[in-house]
């Protein structure tokens, strides 16, 4: 027997799906497996804005197995999909493979160098890893698979006969198209991701329509295997079609209950899905839900094959923060393999989870990425002392749980910024890591580096692939003698106050205490002082002191945060460097 949640967690966005979704299924397909879908196309690097189109029925989907059920998340792969154009920047890729425009992906080589069989497979392969590092489960279904067995040719014979009642439908939307108007690109690091391109809504005609009449299925060339043709002539009685190759001129006559080298339309194909698998909830891009867009028009043409449409949330767009430092060799697209190279999957997962699906956000790969991980951090010391509310405990047990159990976590989670700046600072020397990190608390230090592991492993690939070199820190071998020598009194009073207190505050609180008190001893007040006991002049007096510290550690103005970067540099360096 099931067993209905009862928590706090019904006030979040998930949990009203699912209870939306359980009473759909139970009213459709009662005592069956709850089916939730998505659709992705490897048509080439599958992006963070696709991988929405997957963490949304997920997270739907998980809630629904905690509470008892029997829940099957189905990725359509749409590998059986025509090669529309080559993607720019990809390695391995050159302006030859546009000779494959029109093939299924799954006839298309894979880039040079790829050890996989096909232009799909290689492109699967990259989410498919991301997925199971996501806690991600699903049941995958190649589209390509599908068509070439066989599985489909009952559905494929149902709408020829109805292709009809098809037209009709899509006639409802066909509209003249007005001049596209001419849009800026925006750069990678201010794009919006659309998820549309990943699940099979690209520009798709609606069927194959000549003199024969309308006709909702695309045969892929006996010849040349591309989808360039036309069905001139279609008998239903004996299914025997025949079609012409408008790219290399050839033409057949076959049998279409014995023909397996063709797909429906994509408008029609989504629901003749729905159908079929019996779908109870499916999302789709914002583009999805405008007046005869796929998820629309499906709505009608699912009826046709017996089906329902599924409860279909749209989804925003997934914007992205600071991509312009990152290579190009993706075409400047990132996906969630790029991401979960710089963070763990549980901050990952906290992104689409605590934004309900019309909300959009932003992955951050600046700076942006250490405010993120503040918050994320605050939000756990919430909802261990029970201090957090409803919604957000919702989204952070989301995050870090399936209905499997708990994703694998670092021992130590340590400030993702401190791990940032002292990767920065040690450049690779994982013994002067361990080093500073033991040094933060000196009464409970690090016995390996592998307590931060792998937050410490992800915020050291933040540093290395996505801070500018220009950025990057790096410590003075010697003193600023020059600098030095100008400095008045006061300049010089307030190192001499500063290395007093070095060894009696060798650690990431006291150091942090020491130089922001230095400013308030040389104004007559106590170290202690709160910023409401203090005149406004202490704060300029604080960045005055830290500006002098950099440029005498790091010859610049600003760098890693101080109480950092004088742990990472050591006692002896540090006085050194001061002109102790």
């Amino acid at each position: 027997m099931p067993i209905v949640a009862q928590s706090t967690e019904t006030t979040d966005w998930v949990s009203r799906f699912a209870d939306e979704v359980i009473e759909e299924s139970e009213r459709r397909a009662p005592g069956k497996p709850v089916v939730v879908a998505s659709g992705l196309s490897p048509s080439g690097p599958i992006h963070l804005g696709n991988l929405r189109e997957v963490m949304t029925p997920h997270l739907v989907a998980d809630e629904i197995r905690r509470r008892g059920y029997q829940v099957r998340h189905l990725i359509s792969w749409d590998d059986y999909d025509r090669y529309r154009k080559v993607p720019a920047g990809v390695p391995g890729v050159d302006e030859t493979w546009a000779e494959h425009i029109g093939k299924p992906l799954t006839s298309v080589p894979a880039p040079k160098g790829s050890a996989y069989p096909n232009w799909a497979e290689h492109f699967k392969a990259a989410m498919v890893e991301s997925l199971a590092e996501l806690g991600v489960e699903f049941d995958g279904i190649s589209q390509t698979e599908q068509y070439t067995s066989g599985v489909y040719r009952e559905q494929i014979l149902h709408a020829m006969r109805h292709r009809g009642d098809i037209d009709a439908i899509l006639a409802q939307y066909r509209t003249k198209k007005a001049p596209a108007k001419q849009q800026q690109k925006k750069p990678v690091d201010e794009a919006e991701l659309e998820a549309a391109e990943g699940s099979g809504a690209a520009a798709e005609d609606d069927g194959s329509s000549g003199s024969a009449g309308y006709f909702p299925y695309k045969p892929y060339c006996g010849n040349c295997e591309k989808d360039l043709t036309t069905v001139t002539s279609y008998d239903d009685d004996s299914t025997e079609l025949t079609y012409s190759c408008t790219s290399c001129g050839f033409s057949e006559t076959v049998r279409l209950n014995e023909f397996n080298r063709g797909k429906l339309v994509w408008k029609v194909d989504w629901p003749m899905r729905w159908a079929y698998e019996g779908v109870i909830f499916e999302p789709s891009g914002v583009d999805h839900s405008s007046p005869g867009s796929s998820f629309q028009v499906g709505g009608q043409i699912v009826g046709i094959f017996g089906g329902k449409q599924p409860i279909g949330p749209m989804y925003a767009f997934v914007g992205i923060s600071g991509m312009a430092k990152m290579s190009s060799s993706k075409g400047g697209v990132p996906t969630p393999a790029d991401a979960l190279k710089i963070m763990e999957p549980q901050l990952l997962r906290w992104l689409y989870a605590r934004r309900r699906p019309n909300q959009s956000f932003k992955v951050a790969f600046d700076q942006e990425i250490q405010r993120l991980y503040d918050e994320w951090d605050r939000l756990e010391a919430k909802v261990a002392d029970g201090s957090a509310l409803p919604a957000d405990v919702a989204a952070h047990s989301r995050a870090v749980r399936t209905a499997s159990g708990e994703l694998p976590r670092t021992p130590r989670p340590l400030p993702y910024r401190t791990l940032a700046s002292v990767a920065d600072i040690t450049a690779g020397h994982e013994d002067q890591a361990l080093r500073i990190l033991s040094d933060l608390d000196p009464a409970n230090p690090l016995a390996s580096l592998d307590e931060a592991r792998p937050r410490y492993d992800k915020a050291e690939a933040w540093i290395n692939t996505h801070v500018p070199a220009d950025q990057r820190t790096i410590v003075r071998d010697e003193p600023d003698t020059e600098l030095l020598k100008t400095l008045d009194e006061q300049a010089r009073e307030s190192l001499r106050l500063l290395l007093d207190g070095l060894a009696g505050n060798w650690s990431l609180d006291g150091l942090t205490h020491l130089v922001y008190g230095v400013p308030k001893v040389q104004a007559g007040f106590s170290a202690d002082a709160t910023p409401k006991e203090l005149p406004p002049e202490i704060k300029t007096a604080q960045r005055s002191f830290f500006a002098l510290l950099y440029q005498l550690l790091v010859s610049r103005d600003t760098g890693p945060r101080l109480p950092t970067l004088l742990l990472a540099v050591g006692q002896d360096r540090v006085r050194h460097l001061l002109g102790a």
